[in-house]
C-alpha cells in the first residue's frame, strides 16, 4: 500500500550497503513518480545506465552496483530492462511499487525465480511500539498490573490509529484527513490510472463499502444490486473487476472461504479487510466502528505479514471461525478473534465455534484471540489456546525477515 514505508525501506538498503563499505555513487536510486520521467518507455531505461556511467569515475567502472528502482511499475516493460541488468552486469536490483503484480505476474513471467518479493505493510504492533520509543518487556507473562495496562493500552491506541507511519502521533481529525487522502491517491493512481477504470462513482462506493465493513461477509452480487438500486448503472463482472483492483493496490485484502472446490470459494461471499485498522473510523458510516472490528482486521493483517495462506470456515452446522492459517511445512491452524469475552454466552459461542471447526479439520490447531488479559477465560476445552492478540503478535516479531525499518 501506497505510504507504508516502502521508499524509507529503500533507503535503509541503501543506507546498509553504504556503512558495509559501498559508495552513494554505487547505490543509486530513482523514482519513476518524478514528473520527470513522465512517460518513459522501457527502451529509454538504457540511458539511465549510460548515464550513470558517464558519472562513475574510472576506477569504479566494473564495480558491482545496486540499483533501487521506486514504483517501477509506471514504466510498462520494466521487468525485461531488470532482466538484461540481472545478466549483463554485476548488479543487484530493488524494485517497488504499489502493485500486486509485482509480487506475481509480471515476475514469474520474466525474472523466473531470479527475484524475492518482501511485502510492506503499515507498522506493526512491535514496530509502531518502538517508533514512539514504547519499551517491550521481554517477560511478559510476569509483567506487574501497572506495566501491563500500559502496554494494553498502547495497543489499543494503536488499533485506532492504524499503523501508517505518518499517521503515528496526529490527532484524530488531521489523521482521518491523512488516511482520506492516502485512499484518494490508491484509488486514482494505482486503479483509475493503471487500469483505466471509467466507472470512478461505483469504485468509489466499493472502496467505502469494503474499507467501513471490516471483515464484513461480502457479495457481489448483492452489492450489485444495490449500486443498480441506486440508480448506479454498472455490469456484475466490472464490479468483479473493481474488486480484483482494489485487491490489487493492496487498498483491501480479501479473504475466501475454506473450500476444495474453486467454484465453491468464488460462489461464496468473501470477507474483506482494508489494510490498515486506522482505515476502519474513517469510513464506517454507521458510526458503530470499534476495537472489535480493528481487532479482526489487525490479525488478518499479522498473518498475512508472517505470509500465511488465510481463508475463513463456514462449517455446515452453520458456525464460523474467522481464519484458517495454514504455512507449509508447519501444522494449520483454527483462529478466532473476539475483543470481549466477558459474557458467557459470547465466550460459549466463540469456542463451540473452534470445537465444530475442529472436527472439520482434525490437524489444526485452535486459537482463540482477544484484546486484553481481563478478557481471558479461565478455563478451556481441551486442544485451545487463548491469549490477548498483542502478545501474540509480539512473541514472534523477531521472526520477521522484512528489514528494520525506523
Amino acid at each position: 500500500m501506497r505510504r507504508a514505508g516502502k521508499t524509507t525501506f529503500l533507503h535503509q538498503i541503501r543506507r546498509e550497503v553504504i556503512a558495509g563499505g559501498g559508495s552513494l555513487t554505487l547505490t543509486p536510486y530513482l523514482s519513476f513518480e518524478d514528473e520527470r520521467l513522465i512517460d518513459l518507455a522501457a527502451s529509454d531505461l538504457g540511458l539511465v545506465l549510460d548515464e550513470h556511467a558517464r558519472l562513475l569515475p574510472a576506477e569504479a567502472a566494473d564495480a558491482p552496483v545496486t540499483w533501487c528502482f521506486d514504483e517501477i511499475q509506471l514504466v510498462t516493460g520494466w521487468e525485461r530492462f531488470v532482466r538484461r541488468l540481472l545478466d549483463e552486469r554485476r548488479t543487484e536490483v530493488i524494485v517497488s511499487g504499489s502493485s500486486a503484480a509485482l509480487l506475481s505476474r509480471e515476475i514469474a513471467s520474466s525474472l523466473r525465480g531470479r527475484a524475492w518479493p518482501v511485502l510492506i505493510h503499515p507498522f506493526s504492533f512491535e514496530e509502531a511500539c518502538r517508533h514512539r520509543g514504547i519499551a517491550i518487556p521481554e517477560h511478559r507473562d510476569i509483567l506487574p498490573r501497572r506495566d501491563r495496562m500500559r502496554l494494553e493500552r498502547a495497543f489499543a491506541d494503536w488499533l485506532r490509529t492504524g499503523g501508517f507511519p505518518e499517521a503515528q502521533g496526529l490527532d484524530a481529525p488531521s489523521r482521518h484527513q491523512l488516511l482520506r487522502d492516502y485512499v484518494d491517491v490508491a484509488i486514482l493512481r494505482d486503479v483509475v490510472d493503471r487500469h483505466r477504470v471509467t466507472n470512478v462513482t461505483g469504485l468509489r462506493w466499493l472502496a467505502r463499502q469494503l474499507l467501513g465493513n471490516a471483515g464484513g461477509l461480502f457479495s457481489v452480487e448483492k452489492f450489485h444490486s444495490r449500486l443498480k438500486s441506486q440508480g448506479i448503472a454498472i455490469a456484475r463482472d466490472t464490479v468483479h473487476q473493481l474488486l480484483a483492483h482494489l485487491d490489487d493496490c493492496f487498498l483491501v485484502r480479501v479473504v475466501s472461504m475454506e473450500s476444495g472446490s474453486e467454484r465453491q470459494r468464488m460462489v461464496n461471499p468473501r470477507k474483506a479487510y482494508p489494510v490498515d485498522s486506522g482505515l476502519i473510523a474513517v469510513f464506517d458510516s454507521t458510526g458503530r466502528a470499534n476495537l472489535g472490528h480493528a481487532l479482526e482486521t489487525a490479525v488478518f493483517v499479522e498473518l498475512e505479514r508472517r505470509r500465511l495462506d488465510v481463508t475463513y470456515v463456514r462449517t455446515p452446522q452453520g458456525f464460523e471461525v474467522d481464519f484458517l492459517a495454514r504455512d507449509p511445512g508447519r501444522r494449520p491452524e483454527l483462529i478466532q478473534v473476539c475483543a470481549d469475552l466477558s459474557d458467557a454466552t459470547v465466550l460459549d459461542r466463540e469456542l463451540r465455534a473452534l470445537e465444530v471447526a475442529g472436527e472439520q479439520f482434525p490437524d489444526a490447531g485452535k486459537r482463540l484471540l482477544t484484546l486484553d488479559r481481563d478478557n481471558l477465560p479461565g478455563a478451556l476445552p481441551d486442544g485451545v489456546v487463548a491469549e490477548t492478540a498483542y502478545e501474540w503478535m509480539l512473541d514472534q516479531a523477531p521472526d520477521r525477515h522484512t528489514g528494520s525499518r525506523p
